[in-house]
């Protein structure tokens, strides 16, 4: 009979496509759940029955908008995994910082300070994270003539 031997618990390194994914499927769920649990205050049902959210009326802009907020960061989830490195890098630091002013303005004339502070801290830590991964993703280098092959092919044959 065999005996098996217990391999140590390593960390294994995860792709920053992956980390950004991952950052941009938490901020999605964050983003809807903290409209979501929006209705819950009081009075803001009565408010969408008038018709208005907040300041705006309800209208096909206001929810087109609304769906293109939230539609983006959905988008993200996927474009993290399939766009190439440069392109992916580009749009994850330009949609993030993007979202950084987007986020804050949800505490703008809020009362429940406590409620939206804590959804818009949480937010903003998902959008420095996905800066910081997209910002520090090491990209390929170039091969420096150093390491160029003298005899004109790659080692191996290629």
């Amino acid at each position: 009979m065999s005996t098996r031997q217990a391999t140590p618990l390593e960390d294994q390194p995860v792709p920053v496509r992956a980390k950004l994914a991952a950052a941009w499927t938490s901020f999605m769920f964050l983003y809807a759940y903290v409209d979501i649990l929006n209705f819950f205050t009081p009075g803001v049902v009565e408010e969408i029955l008038d018709g208005r959210v907040f300041e705006f009326d309800l209208s096909q802009t206001f929810s087109t908008t609304a769906l293109a907020l939230v539609g983006i960061p959905i988008l993200m989830v996927v474009l993290s995994m399939t766009l190439p490195a440069r392109a992916n890098r580009i749009a994850n630091l330009v949609v993030a910082a993007l979202y950084v002013p987007v986020t804050a303005f949800n505490l703008v004339s809020e009362s429940w300070l406590y409620f939206y502070g804590l959804g818009v801290a949480l937010e903003l830590i998902l959008l420095a994270l996905i800066l910081r991964y997209a910002w520090t993703w090491p990209l390929a280098r170039q091969v420096r003539s150093s390491d160029a092959p003298t005899s004109g092919r790659w080692p191996g044959g290629l």
